[in-house]
């Protein structure tokens, strides 16, 4: 499946209302993480043993188109939500339908650009929650 299609949606934690959509979506994270293996070996074992500990999913990173013309693009209402310091509500939605929703804290760095390149920036999230994968009905 293409990425193409892909939207993601925010609204402040606990907020009421819709979520707000954010254009100019240009690149979604890989989702998921590999569990921690912690050993676990006794004294009496004749090899070591592990357990597997909690996973960290790592850097949850969406690129995005810069424009920052107007109140509703993605730039200024991210940077906005940035700057109050709290914790928002994130919805991804595939091509497929599937979608995966987690709250997390938001930071927004533009990127640079030269001739005849296109300057983008990054929204990176601070993940507060567990991340929920919801599958498209059939």
């Amino acid at each position: 499946m293409l990425a193409n299609g892909a939207t993601l949606k925010f609204k402040q934690n606990g907020g009421t209302g819709a979520m707000q959509d954010l254009p100019g979506l240009k690149e979604i994270p890989e989702i998921g993480m590999d569990p921690e293996k912690v050993e676990n070996t006794v004294l009496t074992d004749t090899v070591k043993k592990y357990e597997m500990g909690i996973g960290d999913p790592g850097d949850m990173v969406y690129k995005f188109k810069y424009q920052n013309t107007s109140a509703t693009d993605s730039y200024r209402l991210l940077r906005t939500a940035q700057a109050t310091g709290n914790l928002y509500d994130f919805e991804e939605t595939d091509k497929d339908g599937t979608k995966i929703s987690f709250s997390a804290y938001p930071s927004v760095k533009r990127g640079g650009g030269g001739v005849n390149g296109v300057i983008d920036f990054d929204l990176s999230l601070a993940l507060a929650s567990e991340i929920t994968i919801t599958d498209p009905t059939d």
